[in-house]
């Protein structure tokens, strides 16, 4: 792909219709946005780390097993391994391409009338596994309908989350659904507080709302969804990964809101300190 400078890119733009359409709905499938010969790289650097089976990754230090299967597999959405995004000839070109786009998606301006940017926050690839197998991190199972926010510790909303596809799938591969127009609802808690239920659940009036199909992706297709939108997924009912890689974004002006968190050192932080480091850069 090239961008308007004539120079190859990693992905390319979105569009004036895709933003509206974001914003409309809290998601967006935008369609040959990935360069197929970017995502031939990313596919082969992630079955390097996990293996052709996306199960052989090193388990938790000091986790057996049969311990690490049942901590992941109370998720049993994926089996997650840090990219090492920021770090990766082959992933940072384009976390750097997507940050103009997801500067576009956000679609805020500042006082001076400029947009604001958007932050690097965590890359992750995340292999569905088939659900016919046993698998050794868990991540086998289906991914229960929820929303992202509040898992992120941090003091606005704003954020996305670019789930991106290695492979064309549809929906035996266990691809995600949205319901639509649920990001209007605002924050609806945390998985775990859900007693075993999901958000449709916990929330009926959610049912309300349309459904979007089960997602189905050809090479270079892409959602986006922002963290306060409903999605789900069904589990993976091929006999091989379902490999994907997610990049989630954060507007740049966001804090730490104090709450313990997993993605992040804060044993030197205080609460409602700018995440303005080298681990959060602007990216775009």
């Amino acid at each position: 792909m090239e961008d308007n400078t004539g120079l190859k890119s990693a992905c390319r733009l979105v569009t004036a219709e895709e933003v509206e359409y974001l914003h409309e709905y809290g998601w967006v499938k935008l369609k040959r946005f990935v360069d197929p010969d970017v995502l031939a790289k990313m596919l082969e650097l992630a079955q390097e780390k996990m293996g052709t089976d996306a199960d052989s990754n090193p388990l938790k230090a000091g986790m057996s097993p049969k311990a690490e299967g049942e901590a992941k597999g109370a998720l049993a959405y994926f089996n997650a391994e840090r990219s090492g995004g920021l770090s990766s000839p082959v992933l940072r070109p384009l976390i750097d391409d997507i940050g103009k786009s997801a500067t576009l998606l956000l679609n805020r301006r500042a006082n001076d009338g400029t947009n604001v940017g958007v932050r690097y926050y965590s890359d992750f690839f995340v292999p569905k596994l088939p659900s016919t197998k046993s698998s050794r991190h868990g991540g086998n199972g289906a991914t229960a309908f929820h929303q992202d926010y509040i898992t992120f510790a941090v003091d606005r909303t704003g954020g996305m989350t670019f789930w991106i596809p290695l492979e064309p799938y549809g929906p035996p591969a266990g691809t995600m659904s949205f319901v639509n127009g649920s990001h209007r609802f605002g924050v609806l808690g945390d998985y775990t507080t859900y007693g075993g239920s999901d958000a449709l659940g916990v929330f009926p009036e959610l049912r309300d709302l349309e459904m979007s199909e089960q997602m189905t992706y050809e090479l270079g297709d892409i959602t986006v969804h922002t963290h306060l939108t409903i999605h789900g997924a069904g589990a993976n009912m091929m006999d091989r990964p379902r490999w994907g890689y997610l990049l989630v974004v954060q507007p740049e002006d966001i804090c730490w809101n104090g709450s313990p968190c997993p993605n992040f050192d804060t044993s030197q932080m205080v609460p409602w300190q700018a995440m303005n480091d080298e681990r959060f850069p602007l990216i775009g």
